[in-house]
């Protein structure tokens, strides 16, 4: 190498083989060129062929990789840290040395940081098989990026172009007590320090791989050390950002995944000592950093499991998790255009909790109102040329359900609404009209409303969805029907002059839907509908 390179890639290794290898050859690939180029590899003491392929590689590329061994540290940070003090070129980035990189990875990067003077550049990640990355910031190209007010706070990981000046100027280095998260602080504190963030989406820049054992991404520290974990992150965040919205937008992801992590569906299974010190902890940097804002800005589930832990009560936390894996979602108790969510707890006055806290506060909540909505029964009811569906349903409300009916919605629901399983109407969106009447009563388990409704069925060729609608915290929500293992009432056919046929059916998705059609077509006394019905039956014969 002639001269300073352009970047240095800095590379933590610990027994990564044979996706080390992959690693490597997307560097020395790179488009950016070798004379451009520096790879600080630091060997943290690997037991499988990692040490040798370094090796290999340095002996290959002699004026490009500078490899260093040492004794095993327990984690990345030490590695990182030794290689920033060799580092020489006038960018540094990271990797983790089971993925890779975009040919054109560094090119970009670089030349975008050299263009928009940028102190820091994040360039689009992907996860590979199977592996998540959160993907909200990467909706357009960015030059100019806000900390508070961008999904970067939920895109902490340092595997990004950092401008040297930067880290050597701040001395940003890794926190190596901490078994979890340690590039939280230096990526945090970068991006507080930047002149200026940018991000690139235009381009594919890193591929983050899921190992076929998952040890890449799974939480070696358990939950007390995870915890520990954070609550220095946020300290050491707290000391960089005053207390106000920019804080509360960094903390919002502590909030909302770190710390939530800890209380999720293996939470119960922990011993009585540990349930009780995590909600200690959890308490604890609640009550120091948790304002009402950043309170409300949390979803309701995450919301209350932290505000049950504030306010120690471990029980009630632990029938939450447990209840909602068994049974799923609570119902929603509806009062006066407001919607709670009857989590353990909720108006319990021994425990006092604000309503606020089992509030849907500006969150849309499909999902969790089709997983509690589900056919209890259906049958026809036909009196001459009138037929009637008549079905129950288990809808996940309670309280005022005034708005609560069943309606036959003409088509399929929209494929944006396909995956959560309802849809929130937009402005202006009118549920389909209906003549049905309708019962609205509690289930006798208090967890939800059980309606009957009993809907007319036009005689029209058509296919519609049976959907319950409800109002919900202002918001009108449409919600197909499952029909879960509830027989189905049989085919029949109805009216005199223009013979029906009507069929309840569950689609692919498991959705009640009625069919209609005239038994033949064209118009009666013409003979075109017999004549089309025996050529229907001929070409069945023939074939």
């Amino acid at each position: 190498m002639s001269g300073r390179p352009d970047v240095t890639v800095v590379v933590a290794v610990y027994n990564t083989m044979p996706y080390l290898t992959e690693c490597l050859n997307s560097l020395v690939g790179q488009s950016i060129g070798l004379d451009r180029l520096e790879v600080v590899a630091v060997d943290d003491g690997s037991t499988d062929e990692s040490s040798a392929e370094l090796d290999r590689f340095a002996e290959r590329y002699p004026d490009t990789f500078k490899v260093i061994h040492q004794a095993n540290s327990g984690g990345p940070a030490a590695p990182s840290n030794r290689a920033l003090e060799v580092a020489t070129g006038r960018f540094v980035y990271f990797i983790g040395s089971d993925d890779y990189l975009g040919e054109e990875a560094l090119a970009r990067m670089v030349d975008y940081a050299d263009e928009h003077d940028s102190d820091v550049v994040v360039g689009k990640m992907v996860g590979t098989n199977g592996r998540y990355v959160h993907q909200k910031l990467y909706k357009k190209n960015d030059p100019d990026v806000s900390l508070y007010r961008s999904s970067l706070p939920f895109t902490l990981a340092n595997t990004k172009l950092f401008r040297r000046e930067l880290v050597e100027k701040h001395r940003l280095r890794f926190p190596e007590d901490l078994p979890v998260g340690s590039d939280q602080p230096f990526t945090i504190e970068a991006c507080v320090r930047a002149r200026k963030i940018s991000v690139l989406s235009d381009y594919t820049f890193y591929y983050a791989v899921k190992r076929g054992d998952s040890s890449n991404i799974t939480y070696r520290a358990d939950h007390l050390s995870r915890l520990r974990c954070t609550a220095s992150i946020m300290k050491h965040t707290a000391s960089l950002v005053e207390a106000g919205p920019d804080r509360d937008a960094l903390f919002k992801r502590h909030f909302s995944w770190e710390l939530a992590k800890l209380v999720q569906d293996d939470f119960p299974a922990l011993d009585d000592d540990t349930r009780r010190q995590v909600c200690a902890g959890i308490a604890a940097l609640a009550d120091e950093y948790l304002t009402d804002e950043l309170r409300d800005s949390l979803d309701v589930k995450r919301r209350v499991r932290i505000c049950l832990a504030q306010a120690g009560a471990v029980d009630e936390l632990v029938r939450a998790v447990v209840e909602e894996v068994e049974e799923g979602a609570p119902p929603f108790h509806l009062e006066n255009d407001r919607a709670f969510a009857t989590y353990p707890g909720f108006r319990d006055e021994d425990l006092g909790l604000p309503d606020r806290v089992y509030e849907l506060v500006g969150e849309a909540v499909p999902g969790r109102l089709a997983q509690g909505t589900e056919l209890a029964g259906a049958e026809w009811d036909q009196t001459g040329d009138d037929l009637r569906l008549v079905l129950t349903a288990r809808v996940g409300v309670l309280g005022d359900t005034g708005s609560l009916s069943v309606r036959l919605a003409q088509g399929a629901m929209p494929k944006s609404a396909d995956k959560p399983g309802a849809r929130r109407l937009t402005d202006g969106q009118e549920p389909p009209a209906s003549t049905g009447e309708f019962t609205r009563t509690p289930t006798e388990d208090g967890r939800a409303t059980r309606v009957r409704a009993s809907i007319p069925v036009p005689a029209e060729r058509a296919k519609r969805g049976v959907r319950v609608y409800v109002d919900v915290a202002g918001s009108t929500y449409e919600i197909p029907v499952r029909t879960g293992g509830m027989p189905l009432p049989l085919a029949r056919r109805w009216r005199q002059a223009v013979p029906y046929r009507v069929a309840a059916n569950r689609n692919s998705k498991g959705r009640l839907v009625i069919t209609t059609a005239p038994l033949w077509e064209g118009e009666p006394g013409t003979g075109k509908g017999l004549r089309h019905m025996l050529s229907r039956l001929k070409r069945k014969v023939i074939r």
